[in-house]
């Protein structure tokens, strides 16, 4: 008899397999058993009639509480009516284990207290969190990294079909890539310190100039006291880096990626965001491109119209994104920053010393900053320059200089935040749903 995953039922309708997993619910009318199961790859119904089955059978299939592992055996027959499109006429139910094996040797008052915490009942998120490691297990979770899964997917062979090779940066860095404090410090065996990465790009330029098209895929590191739902202390990050590729160039590979990976997932994972309940008709025009690009002054007037004046060098907050997002119904470029609000390494205009050559993606939906890039300075003694005015020490980017001073040529890249991105496709409100064990100013366990 086939051990068949639940993904792959519909492919046995009138067929007799084997599922290996576990029991989320049940319910009985007294004749027939209804049990909800899992195996990791779906969800669906098995149906036990007392008439069809061993008395044992029938027995076993009531008797089953929340989470036991079992090995059903059954028919395989359509279901419009499931979300799977079948279900299973059980025949043979084995319990591989229960979900407190311990319980029978412990006296009545302490086996209620081993039994699976996360009942149907309603649970509040810290409820939910302090048991992050089986909340992964429920219907919401599962169908977030399975979407967190065809996402990272879809990155890696967007940029494999477009020959780029995957460069990994290191963790460990002995100085912030943006001259920020926002840095966490690590203790090199009282002889030096080094700083856990915020950011792969430095070392991605290398890579570019190596082998003209690179891109990192990594954690990264924020040491920011922050408990807004757009914030964790780490976070995955995707950093392409091209040789030769003007800022212009890069917008338009952003603009190419984001519309790749929102059709992923609308083919790929188009069961699992129903199950979220996510509005699909808010996605179809981020699949369609065209994306609007607004200028850095252009976004300030818009502001502006809508009650939120900013003074020309400010940087934009969560309300501003808010505002920007939702004049829009797919994403948005806003482009040519003032110098001063940005990084020392992006390049200025020629004609506007006082702009550089960087843009910020803001999801529709306010859902906020998606992507931020800009084409880097790559005249040797001008970054000497903007080292020095930024206040950075020369020795600890004498490697950066260095790939200025060796061949150096015009290049861009950006990067796309995980997390982010995947919080707006899937409509979810706050980072810690969409990243398995979330690390947060007020969240370390598990």
């Amino acid at each position: 008899m086939p051990h068949v995953y639940i993904e792959a039922l519909s492919r046995h309708i009138g067929e007799t397999v084997e599922l290996k997993g576990w029991l989320t619910g049940s319910r009985s009318s007294g004749k027939i058993a209804f049990l909800q199961l899992r195996d990791g790859t779906g969800f669906v119904q098995g149906v036990v009639v007392k008439s069809e089955v061993a008395e044992a059978v029938f027995a076993t299939a009531r008797s089953l509480t929340q989470e036991t592992s079992v090995v059903v055996t059954g028919t395989v027959r359509a279901d419009e009516r499931s979300p799977s499109g079948v279900e299973l006429a059980v025949t043979g139910v084995r319990v591989v284990a229960p979900p407190h094996p311990a319980s029978c040797a412990l006296a009545p008052q302490d086996a209620a207290q081993d039994e699976y915490p996360i009942t149907p009942k309603e649970h509040g998120v810290d409820f939910l969190m302090e048991r992050r490691h089986l909340y992964l297990r429920h219907r919401g979770p599962w169908a977030i990294m399975r979407i967190r899964d065809e996402l990272e997917r879809a990155i890696h062979d967007f940029f494999a079909e477009r020959g780029f090779l995957r460069f990994d940066a290191p963790l460990f860095m002995p100085t912030a890539v943006e001259g920020t404090t926002n840095l966490f410090e690590i203790d090199l065996f009282g002889e030096d310190t080094a700083y856990l990465s915020q950011s792969g790009q430095l070392y991605a330029e290398a890579g570019a100039l190596a082998y003209g098209k690179v891109y990192t895929f990594g954690p990264t590191f924020r040491a920011e006291k922050s408990k807004t739902r757009k914030h964790l202390l780490e976070f995955w990050m995707i950093e392409p880096e091209v040789a030769y590729l003007e800022h212009e160039e890069s917008m338009q590979l952003q603009e190419e990626l984001l519309v790749y990976l929102v059709s992923r997932v609308l083919d790929k994972r188009a069961q699992e965001l129903a199950l979220l309940g996510r509005e699909v008709s808010k996605l179809l025009p981020s699949a369609q491109g065209n994306y609007p690009r607004l200028s850095y002054d252009e976004a300030l007037a818009l502001l502006a119209e809508h009650g939120e004046p900013l003074s020309w060098g400010d940087d934009f907050g969560a309300p501003h994104e808010t505002i920007l997002g939702n004049a829009f119904d797919r994403p948005l470029f806003i482009h040519s920053w003032p110098a001063k609000t940005k990084a020392f390494y992006m390049q200025p205009y020629d004609h506007d010393p006082s702009r550089v050559k960087c843009a910020d993606v803001i999801a529709p939906e306010g859902f906020g900053e998606i992507i931020g890039g800009s084409q880097r300075i790559h005249d040797y003694a001008f970054l000497k320059q903007r080292l020095v005015e930024h206040q950075l020490p020369e020795e600890a980017f004498a490697w950066y200089l260095d790939l200025r001073k060796y061949g150096s040529v015009p290049h861009s890249g950006f990067g796309l935040g995980l997390e982010r991105t995947l919080a707006w496709l899937t409509g979810v409100t706050h980072l810690r749903e969409v990243i398995p064990f979330p690390r947060m100013l007020t969240r370390m366990y598990p």
